[in-house]
């Protein structure tokens, strides 16, 4: 269920999104509102499941993960059981940062982070063990020109 935002919701979730460990006195200040009602606010927003975590983002270069793989899968199996022993396999892999089904030619792309090519060959040679398989490319980007954290909230969408 979608939950209405208004203005005040909308400014505390923006400056939560570009930094979490804001104090309750700079989100009041920044707000208009007390700390408490920031704070009432807040603990609704995540009773309803609106702010799921709060997290401390890497930086995967200075890591040494600093190569990321999308995978595009294919597979000619879509039971129920397939795809949960597929979840699963694909959960226990760390490096696997997002994992979608998708819609057309492409069943399933994954998000890897990985420290160099034979990670990833590992990778793939450990998934093509476990699961039966259609067929499995790899992506390889070159270079990040975007990437965000931060969702457009109702009063920031362009029209």
């Amino acid at each position: 269920m979608v939950r209405k935002l208004d203005n005040f919701d909308s400014s505390i979730l923006a400056l939560l999104q570009q930094d979490a460990t804001v104090t309750m006195a700079e989100l009041s200040e920044k707000t208009g509102l007390s700390a408490n009602a920031c704070w009432r606010r807040i603990r609704l927003l995540e009773a309803d499941g609106v702010i799921l975590n709060r997290v401390t983002l890497l930086d995967p270069q200075k890591i040494g993960l600093g190569i990321t793989v999308f995978v595009c899968i294919r597979c000619a199996e879509h039971s129920q059981e397939w795809l949960d022993n597929f979840i699963r396999i694909v959960n226990d892999l760390p490096e696997v940062m997002e994992f979608y089904r998708l819609a057309g030619d492409i069943d399933y792309l994954l998000k890897l982070q990985v420290s160099s090519i034979q990670e990833y060959d590992n990778l793939y040679k450990k998934l093509v063990n476990s699961v039966k398989l259609t067929d499995v490319s790899a992506i390889f980007s070159m270079e990040e020109l975007k990437h965000s954290t931060i969702l457009p909230l109702p009063s920031s969408r362009h029209k």
